[in-house]
């Protein structure tokens, strides 16, 4: 059976974080962190945080449709970061530490759409992850990439990024290589 691969860019906070999950999903074949959503071509990290770009961290996911499906994607990106904080994930602060789904498709925005009115029921503030078409993708500085298997025992990682990778694994066990 021939690999069937799509693409999923997703933004929930530091895409460290949510690198360090999608590496971990069966049927992900590849997992960049990058930037999107912003206005200035080919920004650098110091300027996404400086915040004047507009650009959020992401990741994008290259997944295999035959092994795990974007509704799968999006379960588990609900599960693994709080949708309702806006420009924050715990004390990460900033516009470029949004919630954002940019959808590839108009099949993955139809599937977007469910899945968060199903997630709405499920946390107790208002979900306020952007969904939008994705536009041009920055992928980010090199030193960024598999930052967290490179870099377990860093502070920020053994405190933030490792429970999020623990919480996927005991909740989602089914979709682990």
């Amino acid at each position: 059976m021939a690999t069937q691969i799509e693409v999923a860019i997703l933004g929930g906070g530091c895409f460290w974080c949510l690198e360090a999950v999608y590496l971990e999903v069966r049927g992900v074949a590849k997992v960049e962190s990058g930037y999107m959503g912003g206005h200035q071509p080919d920004p650098t990290y110091e300027q996404v945080c400086a915040g004047a770009t507009g650009h959020a961290e992401v990741v994008r996911i290259e997944y295999d449709v035959q092994q795990i499906g974007y509704r799968d994607i999006l379960e588990i990106f609900f599960t693994i970061h709080d949708p309702t904080t806006l420009n924050r994930q715990g004390n990460d602060i900033g516009t470029q530490y949004r919630s954002a789904i940019y959808f590839v498709t108009p099949a993955q925005e139809a599937v977007a759409r469910q899945v968060m009115a199903e997630m709405a029921n499920v946390w107790d503030a208002p979900i306020v992850t952007e969904l939008a078409p994705a536009a041009t993708w920055y992928r980010a500085e090199n030193y960024h990439q598999d930052y967290f298997n490179q870099h377990p025992l860093q502070g920020y990682c053994a405190f933030v990024v490792a429970p999020k990778v623990e919480k996927f694994k005991t909740t989602f066990s089914h979709h682990l290589k």
